[in-house]
């Protein structure tokens, strides 16, 4: 079916009035697009929400708009496990009071690689001692409950810290000058004095 758009060109660049056009055919990327966007649209019904028509509203290029609903279908489709399960085999760490300190240090090093490689980040650890840190990624980490989503650029990130509880932490540690007096202006409470942490680590981060 042919389209048109209404113009016509005038000499400072205007333009109305109406001029007749024959469609480009699509190339067969475009095309491709549009079957998979159908596709994952048609996958997705069971599960349509107001998200979908959030998208619908807003337009996006065809090629975004199926990352976006391809992300939306592995969420959906992603199992709930505890994290100790996204490893086969399961990973299990020994008690703390079993270990001695360098034991602790070795197994946390290589449970954080493992951890990372299943694309879970930890933040806001250098406040911990090797043996705390352990303890946590044991009781809090290991049994939690998540959605185990397949996809390169999905990362957990696993705060250590709660900023609006533990504040003074963070002020110490953590946050820049501009987030230090940010907090000041809008609490009027005084500042702590900025300390370097009390044990540094080298932590594996996501790729920008």
């Amino acid at each position: 079916m042919p389209w048109w758009i209404e113009s016509n060109l005038f000499l400072d660049g205007s333009f109305t009035g109406l001029v007749t056009a024959m469609p480009a055919q699509p190339e067969s990327q475009e095309v491709d697009e549009l079957l998979l966007n159908a596709r994952l649209r048609d996958e997705l019904e069971p599960f349509l929400d107001e998200s979908v028509h959030i998208l619908d509203c807003r337009k996006l290029p065809t090629s975004d708009e199926n990352e976006f609903l391809a992300q939306m279908l592995a969420w959906e489709r992603a199992p709930v496990l505890p994290i100790a399960k996204w490893f086969d085999p399961e990973l299990e760490l020994p008690a703390p009071d079993q270990l001695s300190d360098q034991q602790v240090r070795t197994l946390l090093t290589e449970t954080i690689t493992k951890l990372y490689s299943r694309r879970i980040v930890l933040d806001f650890t250098d406040h911990l001692s090797d043996r705390q840190l352990y303890c946590l990624i044991l009781r809090d980490i290991l049994p939690s409950p998540e959605k185990k989503l397949d996809l390169p650029r999905n990362y957990l990130h696993w705060h250590f810290l709660d900023i609006e509880t533990q504040p003074e932490i963070w002020l110490s540690y953590y946050a820049s000058e501009e987030e230090r007096e940010l907090w000041a202006s809008e609490t009027g409470e005084p500042l702590p004095p900025r300390c370097p942490p009390p044990y540094p680590r080298r932590m594996p981060r996501r790729p920008r």
